[in-house]
């Protein structure tokens, strides 16, 4: 089951907590920065030890989680800066992002993994067509994980996700989570 809940994906209870990174890995604003901020800066001196190179669009990379002691990992995953010209692209990318956070948190171990929406801050992703393209690439790993949490950091991003969502197949709506 995917569960679409209300808060930010830094305090899933979760064995992975998924970072919508930038392709430098070095941190940044919106959910790069929390995460970034939550896991101190261990986090961003790993990045850059084991993957100097970074991370290209539509892929993940996999590290510790640091001082989000409640997670095992955090995955970033640099999803595409949005481009309606080349909208399929795009969607093709973000999928893949999604898809990668998930083979690596599966040859890791994790059983439980959390999303922010990829792509739908800076880059300009538009929320409609970015939560149904992960929804759809997310449910083909039902069955996988014990858990796969998409976090609406906003009420308003949880109240379209439902209207949006509402009735598809593998997929339920939390009010809130978190470490309260």
């Amino acid at each position: 089951m995917i569960e679409v809940v209300r808060g930010s994906v830094v305090d899933q209870r979760v064995d992975a907590i998924v970072n919508a990174a930038n392709s430098g890995l070095r941190g940044g604003g919106g959910v790069d920065g929390a995460i970034h901020r939550a896991a101190g800066p261990e986090l961003k001196a790993a990045c850059m030890r084991l993957y100097p190179e970074g991370c290209p669009t539509g892929e993940a990379r996999i590290t510790d989680a640091y001082g989000i002691t409640w997670a095992r990992h955090v995955i970033h995953a640099v999803g595409p800066v949005y481009d309606r010209r080349h909208a399929e692209l795009c969607e093709r990318l973000l999928r893949s992002a999604y898809a990668s956070s998930c083979e690596l948190a599966l040859a890791a171990g994790d059983a439980t993994i959390a999303f922010p929406c990829i792509s739908c801050g800076v880059y300009g992703y538009p929320f409609d067509e970015a939560c149904l393209a992960s929804v759809d690439e997310l449910r083909r790993y039902v069955g996988r994980f014990e858990r796969i949490v998409l976090a609406m950091f906003t009420c308003a991003e949880h109240e379209r996700a439902r209207a949006l969502l509402e009735g598809v197949q593998d997929v339920t709506f939390v009010a809130s989570e978190g470490r309260n």
